[in-house]
């Protein structure tokens, strides 16, 4: 291993052309979206980078696990029973594989996330 292969994740850098979440999963707003993945191990079961968010919510279902940093704005996750959370910039925390509720994104947003799919996820 040489230091070349150690990634930087760098919250000036631009991330993709925003996407919108697909018309099944959306439940309210514009929630266009933007990803630069920093890092994906060889095996494809660890991933890292970040990704930006408009405001809106939709549906999720986790078949990974993630931590997120958020660098900016402000989220609110909804689970199946209507228990919620809310986070803001500099809060980290973690979805567990299997999470299934809302996603909402209350005001522009940024985090990195690190993710990984364990076997049979």
């Amino acid at each position: 291993m040489s230091i070349d292969q150690i990634r930087r994740i760098d919250p000036t850098v631009p991330l993709s052309e925003p996407v919108a979440v697909a018309p099944d999963r959306l439940r309210s707003g514009n929630p266009l979206q933007a990803l630069l993945n920093a890092y994906s191990s060889a095996d494809e079961r660890f991933h890292c980078g970040q990704w930006s968010c408009e405001p809106g919510a939709w549906r999720v279902e986790y078949s990974e696990d993630e931590l997120c940093h958020l660098l900016q704005g402000r989220i609110r996750l909804i689970d199946e029973t209507g228990g919620a959370a809310e986070f803001g910039a500099g809060d980290s925390f973690v979805i567990p594989a299997g999470f299934r509720g809302i996603w909402e994104t209350l005001e522009p947003t940024r985090k990195v996330y690190v993710i990984y799919e364990g076997p049979g996820q």
